[in-house]
């Protein structure tokens, strides 16, 4: 099933969204938003499920769904932690400024907990006060899972996901070192972050899910051009399951957790990127310098993912940069 957040108050109003993404439901009788059914999913995913079959079906008749109406699935989360699973990517990272990276990053995932109080609609502009301080993208899958019980294993883990979005994961490049350099991990770097207009139930993708990973081309544009489209289910060097694992060992999460893949990225690098930061990488160790600029005001970033038919899956997320005044 897909479902998503009209906006309507802080928490957007949950519907059911059809396969084609044009017609929606709403399902107030059965929860309010996204939060409210998965604090209460063993109840709700089975009634969310059967208007989303009925749908399809077309025994119901539903509303124009159009993604500029929506919120994010989740407006606001109470815990966005993202991990950077494509290692390949970290070393690229590693390698552009000539230092070496330590192998503890091939056995143990990299995470950090985001902001997660004002997540941005997925065609919502992107307000940044300083074109200086690097703006970039990250095309990013996220999972959302229900509640996960402190210490669990990577064996159990998988059962607790509910739902798949895409993420663009927006940062501030020129902030970040010197907020690392201070040992204690982004914050100033790290603006509100976006989700697809869907988020979509496992079941729905199909055999592209599988080993705990979506194994489909994730595409990043930007002012039309092709920026990348590696697949997000190669290279990833940690799956869902062991980056909730990693999540969970010291403590629990609640329902509504989100956890972000990092940054996609394929050791084949015909496939392009999914980050300026990493377009730019590359260019300096094969030209010495970067010359891509990163975003600026008015630039547009496209995020989306088609299936082997060339259908939509979550929908785009479509963004422009613009200019923060107060």
């Amino acid at each position: 099933m897909k479902l998503a957040s009209l906006k309507q108050g802080r928490d957007g109003q949950l519907v059911v969204v059809n396969d084609a993404m044009n017609t929606y439901v709403e399902v107030t009788d059965i929860a309010d938003t996204l939060q409210q059914a998965l604090d209460n999913w063993a109840f709700c995913e089975p009634k969310l499920k059967n208007i989303y079959e009925q749908l399809e079906r077309g025994e119901l008749s539903g509303k124009i769904f159009n993604s500029s109406n929506c919120e994010s699935p989740l407006p606001r989360s109470y815990h966005w932690a993202d991990g950077s699973a494509y290692v390949n990517h970290v070393e690229l990272v590693r390698k552009a400024r000539n230092a070496t990276m330590p192998d503890s990053f091939w056995q143990d995932p990299l995470m950090y907990q985001g902001g997660s109080d004002s997540f941005l609609g997925p065609n919502d502009d992107i307000p940044i006060k300083d074109e200086a301080w690097g703006i970039d993208f990250e095309a990013e899958v996220a999972i959302v899972v229900d509640d996960v019980p402190m210490g669990v294993s990577i064996k159990d883990a998988e059962q607790h996901i509910k739902l798949v979005m895409l993420v663009n994961d927006v940062s501030l490049r020129n902030l970040i070192p010197g907020e690392l350099a201070k040992g204690f991990g982004f914050y100033q770097a790290k603006p509100s972050s976006s989700f697809s207009p869907v988020a979509v139930s496992i079941d729905q993708l199909e055999s592209h899910w599988k080993d705990g990973k979506l194994h489909l081309p994730l595409r990043a544009k930007l002012n039309e051009t092709r920026i990348g489209q590696p697949n997000a289910g190669i290279d990833m060097t940690f799956n869902f399951p062991q980056l909730i694992h990693h999540a969970a060992k010291s403590r629990p999460l609640c329902a509504g957790t989100i956890i972000g893949s990092g940054t996609v990225s394929n050791l084949d690098r015909s496939n392009g990127s999914c980050c300026l930061a990493e377009v730019r990488m590359l260019e300096t160790i094969n030209q010495g310098q970067a010359s891509t600029p990163f975003m600026q005001f008015g630039d547009r970033v496209v995020i989306d993912m088609l299936n082997e038919n060339g259908q939509c899956i979550f929908g785009k997320i479509d963004q422009r940069v613009i200019q923060y005044t107060s």
